[in-house]
């Protein structure tokens, strides 16, 4: 699985010392790393997606030297809104990512397998890593099995949306005649115009 990377909010992270990697402290070879996400995880994170969340996290470390490859793991379950009736449904997340830290000059994650972070930084916090590896297993669109969805909020759902269908049925008609209206009315004058009559007097001519 190939994650994307967004920056990293280094205010918020400041929150979560937890998922510090203390790097340059660790012995060659693989250490583990293991966290538990629950909501209060994702409220951190300013997530408005999840409404529940249990879900299990293991960071794997391998160093060789100056470069550590690491294997983040996700497995568990989320509560999410369905698209269709916005109640919660379950989703099971069981998610793989796998990225390159090294050390250079500055900040750079433009390479979704490499990171690259400061000499000067002695750890490297991984919760927005494990948070898009998360997050990144909803699909895009999310609904209910069929005849799973709370049957009262549908109701409002499509009545609401009948009514929107309605009101925009009517603009693009009363748009149509007024664009009816309009066409006849350049038409009326394209044919008044004199420059047009002494065209087709020309053309007739020729």
């Amino acid at each position: 699985m190939f994650v994307t990377l967004r920056r990293f909010n280094f205010t918020l992270l400041e929150k979560l010392t937890i998922f510090e990697l203390p790097l340059k402290a660790m012995p060659d070879g693989v250490q583990n790393f293991e966290y538990e996400l629950g909501m209060d995880f994702f409220r951190e994170m300013e997530s408005t997606d999840v409404l529940a969340a249990e879900v299990k996290t293991t960071v794997e470390v391998k160093r060789s030297g100056d470069i550590y490859e690491l294997c983040i793991t996700a497995k568990g379950v989320l509560g999410i809104p369905c698209d269709r009736c916005l109640y919660e449904m379950k989703h099971e997340v069981d998610a793989e990512y796998r990225v390159s830290v090294k050390y250079g000059e500055e900040y750079n994650d433009e390479n979704d397998n490499v990171i690259v972070i400061p000499e000067s930084s002695n750890t490297m916090n991984v919760a927005r890593i494990i948070y898009d590896t998360v997050m990144l297993t909803i699909p895009i669109k999310h609904v209910h099995p069929e005849g799973e969805c709370d049957e009262e909020m549908q109701e409002q759902l499509n009545a609401h949306r009948a009514m929107v269908s309605t009101d925009e049925d009517m603009e693009d008609a009363d748009c149509g005649t007024y664009g009816d209206e309009i066409e006849k009315e350049d038409e009326n004058d394209f044919r008044c115009d004199p420059r047009w009559n002494a065209l087709k007097k020309l053309k007739d001519n020729n």
